[in-house]
């Protein structure tokens, strides 16, 4: 099986904080798995599919605006029109909190796992470009 993955990095934005002290929900995560499931899709299959249901999530460390998070994701079964992933998301930049500099942040020296995730997704046999045999790794 080709080894299909994905990443996306983006710095959390001030829009995105959804509770008191800047803290981001839970649902981020998963929005950012779901770009990285279509992303695997058009590159496995040449068409976007669909994000049929998460088998397992886990939230493992806060994020807040100004935190940069890298979302990872790779496919790890490939069926006649089912697509299994694995999702991770870490944070690899914080924001400092530093008194009277809301603009501080620091680099990370091991990145923070803040989320991990399983799913599966769906191409419609019709809508597969690209074929693929029965892979289970």
């Amino acid at each position: 099986m080709e080894n299909y993955t994905s990443l996306i990095r983006l710095r959390i934005s001030a829009h995105d904080a959804h509770y008191a002290g800047g803290l981001v929900d839970g649902a981020k995560m998963l929005h950012l798995f779901g770009d990285v499931a279509t992303e695997l899709l058009i590159r496995s299959d040449g068409d976007e599919g669909l994000f049929v249901a998460y088998d397992s999530v886990q939230f493992l460390a806060p994020v807040y605006a100004g935190d940069y998070i890298e979302a990872t994701g790779r496919i790890v079964a490939i069926g006649k029109t089912s697509r299994t992933m694995a999702f991770e998301a870490r944070k690899v930049i914080a924001s400092a909190g530093v008194a009277g500099q809301a603009s501080a942040a620091d680099v990370l020296a091991e990145p923070i796992l803040v989320c991990q995730a399983s799913g599966t997704c769906v191409v419609p046999a019709a809508c597969q470009r690209i074929t693929h045999p029965t892979i289970t790794c």
